[in-house]
């Protein structure tokens, strides 16, 4: 059963410009994300139309959106279904995500104004607390402004490393990070070491500020590997 999500604030949709099919999109996004929809499930375009009270019109528009996020898939015979990425798939992500963002941070040490440094040490605080209230279950970032990532990355001040990274793959790059949170230590751990990321882009040190957001992203896909590898067990594959 699809549950219903709340809207977050996206500054890439303007109030006034907002269509029934942004609303509905963005809210199976985040119900794509922290996985009430979860990766593999069928979408069942007449029940997501009763879920969120829309016409087909819009939810097609919505659905067409979401295949161009690249969290739907649509095979001939099949239907739409959440992506599902392979194991391979993923670690190779995580490990483009390492060189680039490595990259990103290094340019934010260079290019960040001390004004969105500023900004960003007050966003984490209000992570601290979302992590907090969740007993350090899990860390969940709402998307662009309020995403430690998508804000280094925007930092950089390079257009190319914010088109890749906050383009195709956010969204995919969205999901996992959360799911793969959930119910571990890595919330916490994850919160520090953004907080010696933002430390090291304010002492203007791109060497130990790229150093880190690769530590940092790699970290996590050993996290993820880790996973991987006790579900292989558990099945016996």
């Amino acid at each position: 059963m699809v549950v219903m999500t709340e809207i977050t604030d996206n500054k890439a949709f303007e109030p006034e410009t907002r269509t029934l099919a942004d609303r509905v999109c963005e809210q199976i996004v985040n119900a794509i994300v922290i996985g009430e929809i979860p990766p593999g499930q069928k979408i069942s375009e007449p029940e997501l139309a009763r879920t969120y009270g829309i016409s087909r019109g819009p939810l097609r528009e919505a659905m067409r959106r979401l295949e161009a996020l690249r969290l739907v898939e649509r095979k001939p015979h099949v239907g739409a279904r959440v992506v599902n990425l392979s194991a391979k798939e993923l670690v190779e992500i995580y490990r483009v995500r390492e060189a680039l963002e490595g990259m990103a941070c290094r340019l934010a040490a260079e290019n960040m104004p001390q004004d969105e440094i500023d900004s960003l040490r007050a966003l984490l605080n209000e992570h601290e607390e979302s992590i907090e209230q969740l007993d350090g279950r899990s860390y969940f970032q709402k998307e662009g402004d309020l995403d430690f990532h998508y804000r280094i990355v925007h930092g950089s001040k390079n257009s190319k490393l914010l088109e890749f990274l906050g383009g195709d793959l956010y969204h995919l790059v969205r999901m996992y990070r959360y799911q793969f949170s959930v119910s571990s230590s890595r919330p916490k751990r994850a919160l520090k070491e953004h907080r010696q990321i933002i430390d090291a882009i304010e002492a203007r040190d791109p060497e130990l500020a790229e150093m880190l957001m690769r530590r940092h992203i790699g970290s996590a896909r050993k996290n993820i590997e880790e996973k991987l590898t006790k579900v292989t067990e558990t099945r016996g594959e």
